[in-house]
């Protein structure tokens, strides 16, 4: 079975719908599972350079006492799925189409589910800059690729177009949020849904298999 996430690498609700499709996998442990991550950016108009979170945020939701409701609220969503969430160590959000390039390498070498992983930790939990091509290097080698390769990689700008071209495709199959996982490429769940939704899915194409 195929499934592809449509994701960004800074959406927290795509980082706790990675663990809920995770424990529904777990509850189907003899189901073959192929697991791709497209790009898909949040902010498409973000500066190269990324922007200041706390003046971006302010400017899009507006008084700190909603932003604080809504940082709460996710904290406690990522809690119950076993993630720690610092928001307030996040000081920058980046332009996300160089960790999407990364991630497009990380298939070509195997890496790409283990990669999302610590891509999400980084930024969601250690607070770092996942725009910056340094971090963006140390997490491809920590997920087992060549770190110098990525360098040179990300430094040329490989890839840079072929991704925004795989945003703008998303758009146009009528994708406007993530996560949004694609499985069997028949059957789409929007959204960090509950294991119980996946399950509904996955026995679903099964029983048509059959």
């Amino acid at each position: 079975m195929r499934i592809d996430i449509v994701s960004d690498t800074v959406c927290p609700w795509c980082y706790i719908g990675k663990k809920r499709l995770e424990r529904a996998l777990a509850q189907r442990p003899d189901l073959e599972v192929e697991i791709g991550w497209r790009p898909f950016q949040l902010n498409p108009d973000m500066p190269a350079e990324g922007a200041d979170r706390a003046q971006y945020l302010a400017a899009k939701f507006g008084n700190s006492d909603r932003l604080k409701e809504m940082s709460q609220h996710l904290a406690n969503m990522a809690a119950g799925e076993g993630i720690a969430v610092d928001m307030d160590r996040q000081k920058r959000i980046p332009n996300t189409l160089a960790s999407h390039s990364v991630m497009r390498w990380a298939a070509e070498a195997g890496v790409q589910h283990r990669l999302a992983e610590i891509l999400f930790r980084r930024y969601f939990t250690d607070g770092q800059d996942i725009g910056d091509h340094a971090i963006l290097a140390d997490a491809a080698a920590e997920a087992g690729m060549d770190r110098a390769q990525v360098l040179a990689d990300l430094a040329s700008g490989k890839d840079r177009d072929t991704v925004a071209a795989e945003d703008q495709l998303a758009r146009d199959m009528g994708i406007s949020g993530v996560p949004c996982f694609i499985i069997d490429r028949k059957y789409a769940v929007s959204g960090a849904q509950d294991p119980a939704m996946f399950l509904q899915v996955f026995d679903k194409v099964l029983a048509e298999e059959t």
